[in-house]
């Protein structure tokens, strides 16, 4: 068994992938929805939505969610949070999970402009 708890200070936080387990994916959270443009160039992402809702910039795409839905971010798809209630929380699957300097470089920041602002 291998346990993991939020930290109720940070915002975001990784509980489990291939730098702490033999998990070929990395699990999160966040409590809020962050602003910070960027895409993936291998990795998928997947945000499941626990509680609150959240509006989420994909590409040109503006789009609400609320608890109970699921959003798949393809590799190479620009995205962002542009606000989120107070009471926000989702889950994120990374697929592959990317530790270390692998996931630093699979990261790539974009201006707003490729979201269509």
């Amino acid at each position: 068994m291998h346990l993991e708890r939020a930290d109720p200070i940070s915002a975001k936080g990784w509980y489990a992938g291939p730098w702490n387990s033999g998990l070929p994916v990395s699990i999160g959270y966040a409590n809020t929805g962050i602003d910070e443009p960027h895409l993936h160039q291998q990795i998928t992402e997947i945000y499941l939505v626990a509680r609150g809702t959240a509006e989420l910039r994909v590409d040109n795409q503006t789009v609400t969610v609320s608890a109970g839905d699921m959003v798949l971010i393809q590799p190479g798809e620009a995205h962002t949070f542009l606000s989120s209630s107070p009471d926000y929380l989702h889950f994120v699957i990374h697929i592959p999970g990317l530790s270390g300097e692998a996931a630093r470089v699979d990261k790539r920041v974009v201006s707003r402009d490729r979201l269509g602002f």
